[in-house]
């Protein structure tokens, strides 16, 4: 393989000056996939966008994002991916630029789009290019913890971030503060960062990148817009064609000599057990722990901050026990602790099933710690497996894979368990005398229920916002169940699954 990184070994100086430019690229795109929350009610309000524009805003970035990843992780294998991973820097700073002062909504969407074109060429590149720093594997392994402390902390500081920028400066901030990170990591990265590929990658096959995208795309909208508006013709449609471009997919990756893919991939048991089990982590979250902020603020009455800072203690169980899992793992096997990780998550979430109205916040901050812990166990565990169980040649592709999974996991996580609140919040009982129209809108969603209630005379919306929000909780805490069985299902498929794993 072409490479210039340094020697195995002790890692230089340098080799971690590297490290630090990879965790803030990922740092960048994690943060930019959840910061833009806060501000939509201002970029609605400026740019006059309806509501199926507001929709295409907030969507369209993971949509281009699932269904490049692939085809972004098998690119950096054939050009390089230190290359790949400046390319994609560039597009994503200057798509920063376009979006915060875009003058029309159609042009935010074009510039969210590019954002996601830029963020799935970072995301595989930043792993793979741990791979090639370190031979190392002690040394990796606290690489892929820091980048894994870099990722689930980026999530969590979004709304943070947002909300501290939009109390100082207009909605086009969010997207500015990418600029001069970007302007940073392009010469920085251009002189820290080794290059590697494969030397023998073969063409890259566009009808395959074809293919990869419109079934990615297709089978993830689908799934986003199925929670947000049912099951509709156009989404039955949607998800038909993605399902068949995936399934064209694999056949054309056996048929061809050089596959963009390669599918003896997924004859390695410890890929696929990885990929299987962080996939089921990640269902078994992604939605809960989406409807706990709305928990927070259409319950508990948390401002936008305040919900972000209630998440926080998870977090930082994740970034703090993500810096040690390296250590953890030159001292325990990878099994154990992948499969113990999805047990403390699926440990956590179980009071989480217990939920009221009126539970302590202390009670979930403990859950949420638990979690936490968990989840920076498994998400380290699982990279460093994937990595290492694949050639070098192919650690872009392997990365790329994971980072799908997760994606694709993250959508079916919130449409399923989104599906359980929702079928159990549609069923409210709303205060005697309720119109047919309000009684419709209100039985739409709990933020809904919530502007309905504060029209109403006062003891007839106190009725309909006590209701509203007991029959939420309930609902939430059922998807807490199911998702606590879920991820106890996923250490148990875990430990099956990597029995012969090797211990170092």
């Amino acid at each position: 393989m072409t490479s210039t990184s340094a020697p195995a070994g002790k890692a230089t100086g340098l080799r971690w000056l590297g490290v630090s430019l990879l965790v803030l690229t990922i740092l960048l795109v994690m943060i930019d996939n959840t910061v833009l929350a806060l501000a939509m009610p201002f970029i609605s309000k400026d740019l006059d966008a309806t509501a199926a524009q507001v929709l295409w805003i907030g969507d369209v970035y993971s949509f281009v994002l699932a269904g490049l990843l692939v085809s972004a992780g098998t690119l950096g294998d054939r050009i390089g991916r230190k290359k790949l991973l400046l390319i994609g820097a560039s597009i994503f700073g200057l798509a920063s630029i376009v979006a915060a002062y875009a003058p029309t909504a159609e042009a935010l969407i074009g510039a969210r789009a590019l954002l996601g074109v830029g963020g799935a060429t970072l995301m595989p590149s930043t792993l793979a290019l741990i791979r090639t720093l370190f031979s190392n594997p002690t040394e990796r392994r606290t690489a892929i913890g820091i980048w894994t402390a870099a990722a689930l902390g980026g999530g969590a500081l979004g709304p943070l971030v947002g909300g501290v920028l939009l109390e100082h400066f207009w909605w086009g901030s969010v997207f500015l503060i990418n600029v001069p990170v970007v302007l940073l990591l392009i010469p920085a990265g251009a002189v820290l960062l080794p290059e590697a590929k494969n030397p023998d990658p073969g063409p890259w096959d566009l009808c395959s990148v074809a293919l990869s995208m419109v079934g990615m795309i297709g089978v993830v909208y689908a799934v986003k817009d199925a929670v947000a508006h049912g099951v509709r013709p156009a989404v039955a449609v949607a998800a038909a064609v993605g399902v068949a471009a995936l399934w064209l997919f694999v056949r054309r990756q056996r048929k061809l000599p050089r596959p963009l893919i390669d599918i003896d991939l997924f004859r390695n048991r410890a890929f696929v057990g990885v990929i299987g089990a962080n996939m089921l982590s990640v269902f078994g979250m992604s939605g809960l722990m989406y409807f706990v902020s709305q928990y927070f603020q259409l319950v508990l009455g948390y401002s936008p901050l305040m919900a972000g800072l209630a998440g926080l203690p998870g977090t930082a169980g994740a970034i703090v026990v993500s810096l040690l899992a390296g250590v953890l793992l030159a001292r325990i096997s990878p099994r154990a602790v992948l499969a113990g990780g999805l047990v403390l998550m699926g440990v956590g979430t179980i009071p989480m099933a217990l939920l009221t109205p009126t539970t302590s916040y202390l009670i979930l901050a403990v859950s949420m710690v638990v979690i936490g812990v968990g989840m920076a166990l498994v998400y380290t565990t699982a990279n460093d497996i994937i990595l290492s169980s694949v050639p070098k040649e192919k650690a872009g592709a392997a990365a790329a894979i994971s980072e799908t999974g997760y994606e694709l996991g993250m959508a079916l996580g919130i449409a399923t368990l989104g599906s359980i609140v929702t079928a159990f919040y549609q069923s409210v009982r709303l205060p005697a005398g309720t119109s047919e129209d309000l009684a419709r809108v209100a039985r739409d969603s709990l933020a809904n229920a919530v502007q309905v209630s504060q029209g109403m005379p006062a003891a007839q919306g106190q009725q309909l916002l006590a209701s509203a929000q007991e029959t939420f909780t309930s609902g939430l805490a059922v998807a807490a169940g199911v998702g606590a069985v879920l991820l106890l299902g996923a250490s148990l498929l875990a430990w099956i699954l990597l029995k012969h794993l090797p211990t170092s």
